[in-house]
């Protein structure tokens, strides 16, 4: 079984000891009933894993030994969700942390025309996609940006492969059938709850976005979220 696997910021050599934050000092004691001697996992979320001991089980400040280091290559496809933000917050909290399990690279909040929560804490937004990421036991945690403009998204992307899905009805392909191997870094536009306008898939169609379709049944904005994740992270 592996050790329980925390988050830490902290760079650590070989063999040096930190002390612990707090909250992650009274999880590790209080809630896992962890002792001296016994082992846990660092990440500080760029791809760097240490595993090694309790060496003083303090409920408030645990100190912790690395006793051996490595590191995680990150994989080759860059995947940035743009998305808009969602009237509902539980649900683009909800959106985060799947998208972060998934293995997305970047996460871009947007204000669209048709957004209609403007409201954002970016230290919240992180934290969840800390447990999000030691959830599903990675070492690389996503970039999360603070709200942009719809127009400052789409004129700064400069990734090889850029998809808008929305739900205006028009010919569109499979956002599976137009994804190309060899061409790794992708971003995909989300709207909000209303979807794009016209204006904006016209705006995003100028700057060499390319409609896509993500089937055929009409998806709730965090469902598309994932659904778009999904196919970008894991198709050819």
């Amino acid at each position: 079984m592996q050790p329980p696997l925390f988050y830490s910021e902290k760079n650590v050599a070989l063999n040096e000891s930190i002390v612990l934050d707090e909250d992650t000092s009274r999880h590790i004691i209080q809630v896992l009933r962890m002792k001296k001697s016994e082992q846990l996992q660092l990440t500080d979320g760029k791809g760097n894993l240490l595993t090694g001991s309790i060496i003083d089980d303090h409920k408030k400040k645990v100190v912790f030994r690395a006793e051996g280091t490595r590191h995680e290559k990150q994989g080759e496809k860059k995947i940035t969700l743009a998305v808009s933000l969602l009237k509902n917050n539980s649900r683009f909290e909800w959106l985060l942390e799947k998208a972060t399990e998934i293995g997305i690279t970047e996460i871009i909040p947007m204000i669209c025309e048709r957004t209609e929560r403007q409201h954002f804490r970016l230290d919240r937004m992180r934290n969840i996609l800390v447990s999000a990421m030691l959830q599903s036991r990675q070492c690389w945690l996503p970039v999360i940006n603070e709200p942009v403009q719809f127009k400052q998204a789409v004129e700064t992307a400069g990734h090889q492969q850029k998809f808008i899905a929305h739900c205006i009805e028009e010919e569109k392909r499979n956002l599976a059938d137009l994804l190309n191997e060899s061409l790794p870094a992708r971003i995909v536009l989300i709207g909000p709850e209303g979807d794009f306008t016209n204006e904006e898939v016209g705006l995003a169609l100028k700057h060499h976005f390319v409609a896509a379709s993500l089937g055929e049944n009409r998806l709730r904005a965090e469902t598309a979220g994932i659904v778009a994740a999904t196919l970008l992270k894991f198709s050819s």
